[in-house]
């Protein structure tokens, strides 16, 4: 407050033009010379409506939600940080093989039912009812922290720490990593409470941010040490990435085949999908795209919060065929 209050006293007081100061805001007003209000209330001259016609304008945070991550300012991605805090990505429960019982369930539970008749002589008054039980699944993102990644990863970052501090988002467990040259574990550093201090104790961590890319190396080595410690009961995996790898086309396609068989959905982010004209013209892009459910774009806010749709979307076949044209599409 002390800070401030110089700030406010130099607003509050107003104070009298130089001359070099009103020779220029006439110049700036083509010689109309607007007159000063006086301090003391006397000769004010009468205050002027003002109209202005904000039909077609766009607010400030709509403006940030299609604007791309790279081209933002500081502030605007301050702005953006603020604003993936408060987004949120609902997901539909699971739907297992074993059930629970419920008053108002589908089905029949004759084992319940007996065991009632029997505690009654053998007189079945009621029938009980069951229904299959639900469970939430985990969410695991594989962020690429790369140079040409940088200032995509550092906002996907920010929301997934969101997601791991939400309360009642619905999902049971949140993992993060991170891969440029070597695969990283920054999940317990998500769970604190600052986003500022969990993102500065994760880049701490990994070593190669803004460095190169392995992709096929990374993902190969997620599948060896975490995926039965991660991906068991229905996982949903976010890979974040370009999909520019120098390593062995070959590689990369094995690790990405046995990542879409352990996981239940594979949904790839990809910023490159903001330029209209893009093609799979890259081999890593050709040896990533036949194993992924969904491609969605993640360059900005809008695309981001279109991850939800991608969730609780329930048949993928259009999106494979989609996704089997472009490849077609590049190779011819």
């Amino acid at each position: 407050m002390s800070l401030m209050l110089p700030a406010i006293r130099g607003v509050a007081e107003e104070r009298q033009a130089k001359p070099a100061e009103k020779r220029a805001a006439e110049s700036l007003l083509d010689g109309i010379t607007p007159e000063a209000p006086d301090i003391k209330g006397q000769d004010r001259p009468q205050d002027t409506e003002i109209e202005i016609d904000a039909s077609l304008t766009m607010s400030r945070e709509e403006r940030l939600r299609n604007l791309d991550f790279e081209q933002m300012s500081v502030a605007e991605m301050a702005e953006a940080r603020r604003i993936l805090a408060r987004l949120s990505l609902p997901v539909p429960p699971l739907i297992t093989r074993r059930s629970i019982a419920s008053p108002n369930g589908p089905r029949p539970d004759w084992r319940r039912t007996l065991r009632q008749a029997m505690r009654k002589g053998g007189e079945v008054q009621d029938f009980a009812r069951q229904r299959r039980r639900e469970r939430m699944p985990a969410l695991i993102c594989l962020c690429d922290i790369s140079g040409s990644m940088s200032a995509y990863s550092r906002a996907v970052l920010h929301f997934l720490h969101a997601l791991s501090n939400a309360k009642g988002a619905g999902w049971s467990k949140v993992y993060g990593f991170t891969f440029g040259t070597r695969l990283t574990n920054i999940t317990r550093h998500l769970r604190g409470r600052d986003v500022d201090a969990a993102l500065a104790a994760a880049g701490g961590e990994a070593q190669d941010w803004e460095g190169g890319t392995r992709i096929g190396y990374c993902i190969d080595r997620f599948n060896r040490d975490w995926s039965r410690r991660v991906m068991g009961q229905g996982a949903i995996v976010l890979l974040i990435t370009d999909g520019l790898d120098r390593d062995d086309p070959a590689l990369l396609s094995a690790a990405m085949e046995r990542l879409s068989l352990s996981s239940r959905r594979l949904i790839w982010i990809n910023p490159l999908l903001r330029w209209e004209g893009f093609a799979p013209k890259a081999a890593g892009i050709r040896a990533i795209l036949p194993h992924v459910d969904m491609f969605r774009a993640g360059h900005n806010i809008a695309a981001l919060q279109g991850l939800a749709e991608a969730l609780n979307a329930r048949g993928d076949f259009n999106e494979k065929a989609r996704l089997a044209r472009m490849l077609s599409d590049a190779a011819s």
